[in-house]
């Protein structure tokens, strides 16, 4: 069934995939980009829209008719050593949402990050690393995603929160495991590829509304 999909953050990792598979499944796809140049995608159902998911007023009436918001954000060059404050995911959710609810959108998936939580099935020096390392270094964008994660969970939507491991640049396999509103275990990555594939086979399952899910291989 062919759906209307919102994209915010589509030339990133994560969104670019999202775009280009909802295509292939003959979605229609709205991409939300600062940059147009940077998402090199023509295709009939693809509508780029130049502007910035912190300033709304240049987007929100994109909202109108679609069925599903995907929030795929990131910040730009967000590796171990470069993190830096940022509000764009506690700020960028707050104005799509606000969007959503003006034009009475209900579905929201967005992707957040498996050590926000550190899960107990993890072997221990997994854990200790997750804690003492990563935490650590990525504290700045932790603290947005767990701000982001409060807002959107006190949304009027039907949300899901996806939060994959460490995100490689493999290909797309279908193949890999989820839990929800729970810990996997030993789940320690997966392709950007397999998280937009999540995503697209999850649009209107209502098993995940409200709920947060761990996915890995």
């Amino acid at each position: 069934m062919e759906m209307k999909i919102f994209i915010a953050g589509a030339n990133g990792g994560i969104g670019r995939q999202v775009v280009e598979q909802a295509l292939q499944a003959g979605h229609r796809v709205t991409a939300l980009v600062r940059d147009p140049a940077k998402l090199p995608v023509n295709h009939s159902k693809l509508h780029i829209v130049q502007g910035d998911v912190m300033r709304p007023e240049g987007f929100a009436q994109e909202l109108a008719g679609q069925d599903v918001v995907v929030s795929a954000l990131g910040v730009s060059g967000g590796s171990l050593f470069s993190d830096k404050p940022t509000t764009l995911y506690s700020q960028g959710c707050t104005n799509l949402l606000a969007a959503m609810k003006q034009y009475h959108v209900e579905r929201f998936c967005c992707v957040s990050a498996s050590a926000l939580d550190i899960s107990p099935n993890l072997p221990w020096f997994f854990r200790l690393a997750a804690k003492y390392v990563i935490q650590k270094l990525l504290k700045n964008m932790y603290a947005d995603l767990r701000l982001m994660e409060g807002i959107v969970k006190a949304s009027h939507t039907n949300w899901t929160i996806i939060r994959p491991p460490r995100l490689t640049d493999g290909q797309t396999t279908g193949r890999y495991r989820m839990e929800v509103n729970g810990f996997l275990k030993s789940g320690l990555k997966i392709s950007r590829a397999d998280v937009a594939h999540f995503i697209l086979h999850h649009l209107d399952d209502e098993s995940i509304y409200r709920s947060t899910v761990e996915i890995a291989y």
